[in-house]
């Protein structure tokens, strides 16, 4: 019976072993490849999040399972709890929102060029189709993008964009039976991914793309002091070169802390195709109301307590210069002071190794500060103690900005060994890196 017992014991080390490692999550990383509490891969495409009571709610579309609606659940917007489907009812229902009406719970999403809605009891699940899928009056246009905005005043609203080149926002007719209500708002225009948000100073600001498809682009917004408009703009949200930070508008989200009204800009980070490989870029929004002005604030790690409202962001913990590292063929050191000891001219012959590099053992957010010359001809990779590991599988930032986070596992010690290299789409192409050197962030 003991050797048993000892035999089911080993069996079970083994097993935790071997069990994968499941961190909680610290920061909100832009861009980069983020895990549920499971360690899967979130898939919440063209979502938003609902607050009910202390628990945040985050329902998109389900790009590897038909485009189902997936829903989430967190306490703290970084460490979120895969719910399920909300509905296997319906499949292909693209930009869904959730809201609340009559003591139910209901998603509106666009399926087959329509509002189809879902409804449930209970926000976390057992949603159910809740009547035809429907046009948008006055006039019976379809649509493809939408969004869900609530007011200060408990009014609620669904945008829609996109098949008739114009914004339309119309009501939601609220209470026991909820459907769709007068048009309000009708901006021409040919944009698309409508989010609308209220600041404290009761100014309206309405956030879209053009229409690029998968492509990111510049995007927009508009101001006004009424939801019936007229509106202002557009103007630019964030650097016009920075295709908003790679990224397309799906919500902005409000949290009304104690010590500050925080908002948050919600968009997908797609990929070429719009494929569940896509990731997320969410930044904090700075309001001047005066100047009737929004802008995203660009940090590669932050977070927010969403019982104060208050932006918080990454510590640096140790650097280490690609220069202290060794350079193998074309590679060649740069002497500007300003350049933070740099290596240049790092082509698909050349890398660079970075030794001693300590490590906790478990997995870490590791920043790469490196550009390339075109990051449509090349891509840059690392390898960790001999893995080879493409950047762009891990942020999808990476040749477009020069600072790139990953999580990687680090070895336990100081014996860690990183080499830094790029590969060419082409043989004849003349695609180079440039290696400032890694941070390790300190949690």
């Amino acid at each position: 019976m003991l050797g048993k017992l000892r035999a089911n014991f080993r069996a079970l080390c083994v097993s935790l072993l071997l069990a994968p490692s499941v961190l909680s999550a610290s920061w909100i990383v832009p861009g980069a490849v983020w895990t549920d509490t499971s360690g899967n891969k979130i898939d919440a495409h063209g979502g938003q999040i609902l607050q009910e009571g202390t628990t945040f709610y985050w329902v998109g579309s389900a790009y590897s399972n038909n485009e189902v609606p997936n829903l989430y659940s967190s306490t703290d917007l970084l460490n979120w709890t895969f719910l399920g489907p909300a509905s296997t009812a319906i499949e292909f229902m693209y930009r869904p929102k959730l809201f609340t009406s009559g003591g139910k719970f209901y998603i509106w999403g666009q399926v087959n060029r329509l509002v189809q809605a879902l409804e449930s009891s209970t926000i976390g699940g057992g949603y159910s189709v809740y009547g035809s899928a429907f046009s948008l009056p006055p006039d019976g246009r379809t649509y493809s993008d939408e969004g869900i905005f609530v007011d200060s005043t408990g009014e609620a609203y669904i945008l829609t964009s996109a098949d008739s080149n114009n914004l339309q926002i119309n009501e939601i007719n609220g209470g026991s039976s909820v459907s769709i209500g007068t048009r309000v708002t009708d901006l021409e225009g040919a944009y698309e991914a409508p989010g609308l948000m209220k600041s404290t100073g009761g100014i309206y600001y309405l956030v879209m793309s053009t229409k690029t498809g998968y492509i990111a682009n510049a995007n927009q917004f508009w101001w006004s002091t009424n939801i019936a408009g007229p509106w202002n703009g557009p103007s630019g949200i964030a650097p016009s070169s920075s295709n908003t930070y790679d990224s397309q508008n799906t919500f902005e989200l409000k949290i009304p802390g104690s010590q500050q009204t925080t908002y948050i800009y919600m968009g997908d980070a797609w990929d070429s195709q719009g494929t569940a490989a896509s990731n997320y870029e969410w930044l904090p929004i700075t309001v001047n109301d005066g100047a009737h002005t929004i802008t995203l604030q660009d940090y590669a790690f932050w977070k927010v307590d969403v019982s104060t409202g208050v932006i918080s962001t990454s510590t640096t913990g140790k650097r280490y210069d690609a220069a202290d590292g060794s350079i193998m063929r074309r590679g060649f050191e740069d002497p500007c002071v300003a350049c933070e000891r740099s290596v240049h001219n790092i082509d698909p012959l050349s890398n660079v190794t970075i030794r001693d590099i300590e490590g906790t053992g478990e997995p870490q957010w590791v920043s790469i500060h490196y550009t390339v010359s075109d990051s449509t001809a090349g891509d840059a990779y690392v390898w960790l103690n001999g893995e080879k590991i493409r950047i762009a599988d891990k942020n999808s930032r990476a040749g477009k900005f020069a600072t790139v986070p990953i999580n990687l596992t680090l070895k336990k010690g100081n014996t860690n060994v990183l080499t830094f290299g790029c590969h060419a789409h082409a043989e004849d192409s003349d695609f180079v890196a440039h290696l400032e050197g890694i941070e390790i962030i300190d949690d």
